[in-house]
């Protein structure tokens, strides 16, 4: 045990070092759900007008590009990794004394801990697009925010311990990125599309953690939607077998998912020479 709380100290915080070392990394994290809250949120509101009663496009859209920005840095968790792989330091971690669960475990640690800092900036930019926040909301996010991270960076840790390149890297979780981001619903509610459509978003692991983050940001809001819209699924609370969400049930989908990506990132790493 002593052996797996080492390797997760030494490989979190020098996760953590490297991030706030690289500037230019530290704010490119923030471009591309930036950008997208530019171009869908000034761009298309207009357009688009107010997808539930009361709330408009920006509000609706600002908690799903909160989950867009941890998604991308959990999932670029894994660049680390083949980096360390192409100079050698990976094969110089695996040969020491340190349990490789640790060293798995740190790496969605450090992540975790990085896309909760990326999480927090975007709540503190929220007044300045006209979404509200309170402090009790930022209290029941950041835990929320933690889960979502730690269970993706597994994802972003298993697809790095077979691949051999930072460009092949790249290039397949930009794959990835797009259809998760956009079959979450972060742009649109998922009970409120063609029913093919329906089924591929709530496959989706990321839809949990954008209705999760909704729900938060928009809960005291609901009852008013629901009286206007007439279905309590209708915008926030996926529904899944004719039973709503929770926050609570997004939570435990998202941390369920979390351990088997866990699980299968420490057997991948353990099958390393």
């Amino acid at each position: 045990m002593e052996a797996v709380f080492r390797g997760m100290w030494v490989i979190a915080y020098r996760d953590l070092l490297r991030f706030v070392q690289e500037r230019a990394r530290l704010i490119s994290s923030f471009a591309m759900p930036l950008l997208f809250l530019v171009i869908f949120g000034a761009g298309f509101s207009r357009v688009i007008g107010n997808l539930t009663p009361g709330v408009d496009f920006i509000q609706f859209i600002y908690p799903g590009i909160i989950a867009m920005s941890v998604l991308m840095g959990s999932l670029m968790s894994g660049l680390s990794v083949v980096w360390d792989r192409e100079f050698g330091f990976l094969r110089e971690v695996l040969v020491a004394p340190l349990s490789r669960t640790g060293i798995v475990l740190g790496k969605a640690g450090g992540t975790a801990l990085i896309a909760l800092g990326q999480g927090l900036v975007m709540l503190v930019l929220a007044p300045f697009v006209g979404v509200t926040i309170s402090p009790m909301m930022v209290l029941k996010l950041i835990p929320l925010l933690i889960i979502v991270s730690v269970s993706l960076s597994g994802l972003g840790i298993l697809i790095a311990s077979r691949m051999r390149s930072q460009q092949g890297f790249q290039m397949l979780v930009q794959i990835i990125i797009m259809p998760l981001v956009f079959l979450s619903g972060v742009f649109f509610p998922v009970n409120n599309v063609p029913a093919w459509l329906e089924v591929i978003s709530k496959i989706n692991p990321l839809t949990y953690g954008v209705d999760a983050i909704r729900q938060v940001f928009l809960g005291a809001e609901l009852p008013a939607m629901v009286g206007s819209a007439g279905n309590p699924g209708y915008a926030i609370g996926v529904t899944v077998f004719g039973h709503t969400m929770s926050v609570l049930d997004d939570a435990m989908v998202i941390a369920a998912l979390g351990i088997v990506l866990l699980t299968a990132a420490v057997w991948s790493f353990n099958k390393q020479e």
